[in-house]
């Protein structure tokens, strides 16, 4: 057992939500709330929590048990319920630190100020506070200096103690053996009939326990997240978070206001973020790239130099000095190596595109591979689904595509050959071959006319 495990309470149902997810399993910039709380557990250097799950239990495993040991709460009847559950996980555990699944703007900056203060105190516990200007709701922190002297609930406050502007977070340090036996000690006789957590608080203080509370700058730290406005207001505080984070580190942004950014997105120096983007999942974005406007990439990577604009991509790779767009939708398995052209009105699905190949516009590509500095005509089609399966296309190097033409798939164009406009491609062409299908133009002298006469009789 480590001398350092985290608990992260994640049982909840949080039925203001009014949703059919837990609650900790709702999406905060790209993951859902317990990852983010994941994350900052391993940064302080906890690789593995304990996460305790009770509602919806089945999701919230499923999705963390890669990182995390998982700990069933069946029946929710309290947060010092919760842990109690954890205990038999905790022997030998000389510190425990307990988060809340639901609080996802925790600073590992703030988790390791606390932890020190802690261990450097020789505290039995350790409380992670916050001043808030409207404390309305939180349990309010009464001191002597930065030791503990009580934690009053707002029911239960008295008018004097409701100024009182600091408030508990619901993070909390112990002494591993102390909060072991002070669960023991714990009832649910309250109005709730639920045993409370910070019910041990009071036990240590009967003691003489020495108890420190550690007050983080950020107050926005404090948020739990209970209702889809609390979502909304934590979406906009770790956005705004992330963009500063970004242009400090040499990004130009030119909107934040218009600009969204998920909390794993990569991006080098140098790179541009126009108007009206969003950057989402895992993409990756290289250095002197320019993004937008109005752009929308997910799970996507962008080689250096690139400009990529009005454009939707999702689990696209785009190389080094690539045009995109306007108007262009990169579907998942497209990859475009360096130099390539994609224009306006195109779409292009699981299909390689080779360096310098231009696919200018009005074109969907499907199921297939353009060799190097092959054009492809306006209105190209690629007939990759025969209503039962998909067939590949290959296009050669250096080959040029006429406009409106059909490739009927499976079908392979040879290098540097040639397809007429308006073909409807069938056989393989072979290299430096023309290929033209078209059936032969009739022309009728005076047509109109004859119609109209017909007309009139």
């Amino acid at each position: 057992m480590p001398d350092l495990v985290a608990v992260i309470m994640a049982a909840g149902k949080g039925t203001r939500m009014r949703s059919k997810l837990p609650k900790v399993m709702h999406s905060l910039a790209g993951k859902p709330l317990i990852e983010h709380v994941l994350d900052v557990a391993n940064q302080v250097g906890i690789e593995r929590p304990f996460v305790i799950v009770g509602h919806g239990r089945e999701a919230v495993a499923a999705k963390v048990q890669e990182r995390a040991e998982i700990v069933v709460q069946t029946e929710q009847m309290g947060t010092g319920h919760a842990i109690m559950q954890a205990l038999p996980y905790l022997e030998g555990a000389q510190t425990v630190l307990v988060l809340s699944g639901d609080q996802p703007l925790l600073k590992p900056e703030s988790l390791q100020a606390l932890l020190k203060l802690h261990q450097d105190g020789e505290a039995c516990a350790t409380v992670l506070t916050a001043y808030l200007d409207q404390p309305f709701g939180y349990g309010r922190v009464l001191k002597d200096g930065d030791q503990l002297v009580r934690i009053v609930e707002e029911k239960d406050a008295t008018s004097d103690e409701r100024l009182i502007k600091e408030i508990n977070t619901g993070t909390y340090c112990f002494r591993g053996s102390a909060l072991k036996d002070a669960l023991a000690k714990i009832t649910s006789k309250n109005a709730q009939g639920e045993y409370y957590l910070t019910d041990v608080f009071d036990i240590f203080l009967k003691q003489g326990e020495r108890i420190l509370t550690y007050c983080t700058e950020d107050s926005h730290e404090a948020l739990g997240i209970n209702s889809r406005s609390q979502l909304a207001e934590a979406e906009r505080i770790l956005r705004e978070r992330n963009l500063e984070h970004w242009m400090a580190e040499g990004v130009t942004i030119v909107d934040p206001a218009s600009t969204f950014i998920d909390i794993d997105v990569r991006l080098s120096q140098d790179v541009t973020i126009l108007p009206f983007t969003r950057l989402l999942g895992n993409t990756k974005v290289q250095e002197d790239a320019v993004i937008g406007p109005q752009t929308t990439l997910e799970n996507c990577e962008v080689g250096s130099g690139s400009e990529v604009t009005y454009t939707v991509a999702k689990n696209a790779t785009i190389g080094v000095r690539c045009h995109i767009g306007p108007f262009a939708y990169l579907r998942p398995g497209t990859s475009l190596e360096a130099d390539v052209k994609v224009g306006d009105f195109v779409e292009i699905k699981n299909s390689k595109i080779e360096a310098g190949a231009k696919v200018p516009h009005l074109s969907y590509i499907g199921d297939a591979q353009i060799g190097k500095s092959a054009n492809i005509g306006a209105g190209t089609i690629t007939c990759n689904y025969d209503g039962s399966s998909k067939h590949p296309t290959r296009i050669g190097d250096h080959t040029f595509i006429g406009s409106n033409t059909n490739l009927v798939a499976p079908v392979e164009v040879g290098d540097y050959a040639v397809t007429g406009a308006g073909s409807t491609i069938t056989k393989n062409v072979p290299a430096e071959a023309l290929a033209v299908e078209r059936s032969q133009q009739i022309i009728k002298e005076q047509w109109q006319r004859e119609k109209r006469n017909r007309g009139q009789k």
